[in-house]
C-alpha cells in the first residue's frame, strides 16, 4: 500500500512492502522539514540556489544563516535528524553526533564559554529540494560542514565535507577516552610506521606541520604541489592500510554516496604526504592527494590534541558543474 501528498511543488511517497519501507528521496524529507517550519522559520532556512553563501563554508564557531538545532520544536529537529541520517548513513551521523557532544566538553573546560552550544549546529537549504531541479543544504556547526547538491533527485556532490574534533581525545571527565576521528588518525600513523626508510624519503616533507588543513575554507581546493610517496610504491599491505584510510574518509557518507567516492579515486594517480611530528602528541600532518580528490588531516592545535579532518573534490566541489550549468540555463 502506498500513500501520497503534494508538499511545496515535491511528491512526498510513502511505500510500504511486506515488512520493508523503503527510504525517501532526501528532497522528500527535505521537503517535509521544510513544511514543518513556519513562514519566518522557512525565510530564514532557505536560500535560492546561486546565493553566495552556498559556497561561504566555515568550520569555526561563528553565527551562521539558517536555522540552527536550538529554534526548532522538537518535532522539527526529529525532521531535521531524518534528513540528516538518511544522507549520511549510520556511520557519518554518530561522527556528527559525537562531534557536537564535545561542546559539552568544551563548556565546561572553558568555564561555561555560551559560544560552546550545541544547539547552534545550522540548516541551511539554497533552491527549493526537487526531484529534478538543482538544489542543495548543508549542515554546519563547530568543527562540521557537510554541504550536498543534488540534481535530478540525486546527490551528485557531497564536498566540502569537514569534520573536526576537540579535543582529539578526551581526558578527564564523564567522557574521559572519547575520540571523534580515531580512525583517521590511527591509520595514517598505521601507515607511516609500516613505510621502509626509502619510502619515507619521500612521504616526510620538510618544515613543520602546518597549523591547520593548508586549503583551509577556501572556495575552491587547490594544492599547486604533488608531493608525496606514490600509491605504486607501496607494497600490498601498504596499499590495502591506505584505500583504508581514504575509505574512512568516504564511509562518513551513505553507502551509495560512499561508493560513488570511491569509484573515483584512481589508484595510481594517489601520493600520501606526511609533515611534522612522527609520533602521536606532536603536532602533526598528512594528505592523501589524488587527479580528482584531496584528503587532509592536521592535528597541531591544543598541544596536538585538536583535529582538523576535510575531504575535497578538485572540480566538483559544490556540485561546481552543476552551478556552471545552472548559471547557462537561467542567466542568459
Amino acid at each position: 500500500m502506498s500513500r501520497w501528498a503534494f508538499v511545496g511543488g515535491v511528491v512526498l511517497m510513502s511505500v510500504a512492502v511486506g515488512q520493508i519501507t523503503r527510504t525517501p528521496p532526501q528532497a522528500v524529507l527535505a521537503t517535509r522539514f521544510l513544511s514543518s517550519l513556519t513562514a519566518q522559520q522557512r525565510s530564514k532556512a532557505v536560500k535560492p540556489f546561486d546565493d553566495a553563501y552556498r559556497t561561504n563554508w566555515r568550520y569555526v564557531p561563528a553565527t551562521r544563516e539558517g536555522i540552527n538545532l536550538g529554534e526548532m520544536t522538537p518535532e522539527q529537529s526529529a525532521l531535521a535528524s531524518e534528513l540528516l541520517k538518511a544522507t549520511l548513513g549510520e556511520s557519518g551521523y554518530k561522527k556528527t553526533e559525537i562531534i557536537k557532544s564535545l561542546e559539552d566538553v568544551l563548556y565546561d573546560l572553558e568555564n561555561k564559554n555560551p559560544g560552546r552550544d550545541k544547539r547552534l549546529y545550522t540548516f541551511t537549504f539554497f533552491g527549493q529540494p526537487s526531484l529534478k531541479e538543482a538544489w542543495g543544504w548543508r549542515y554546519e556547526g563547530h568543527h562540521v560542514s557537510l554541504n550536498f547538491t543534488f540534481k535530478n533527485g540525486a546527490l551528485i556532490s557531497s564536498t566540502p565535507q569537514f569534520f573536526g574534533s576537540n579535543p582529539a581525545v578526551v581526558r578527564s571527565g564523564p567522557k574521559e577516552g572519547l575520540r571523534a576521528l580515531p580512525t583517521e588518525e590511527d591509520l595514517g600513523f598505521q601507515l607511516l610506521d609500516s613505510l621502509t626508510p626509502e619510502q619515507l624519503k619521500a612521504a616526510v616533507l620538510p618544515g613543520a606541520a602546518p597549523a591547520d588543513v593548508i586549503t583551509s575554507s577556501s572556495r575552491k581546493a587547490a594544492i599547486q604541489e604533488k608531493a608525496g610517496v606514490a600509491y605504486s610504491a607501496l607494497n600490498v599491505s601498504q596499499k590495502k592500510i591506505l584505500m583504508n584510510l581514504i575509505k574512512t574518509y568516504a564511509d562518513g557518507q551513505s553507502t551509495p554516496e560512499m561508493k560513488r567516492r570511491l569509484s573515483r579515486v584512481e589508484p595510481d594517480s594517489v601520493v600520501f604526504a606526511w609533515m611534522g611530528g612522527t609520533k602521536p602528541g606532536v603536532g602533526h600532518y598528512y594528505r592523501v592527494q589524488g587527479s580528482k580528490f584531496l584528503i587532509e588531516f592536521d592535528n597541531t592545535q591544543t598541544d596536538a590534541n585538536h583535529i582538523h579532518a576535510v575531504w575535497r573534490d578538485f572540480d566538483g566541489d559544490f556540485g561546481a558543474d552543476v552551478l556552471g550549468e545552472h548559471y547557462v540555463q537561467n542567466h542568459l
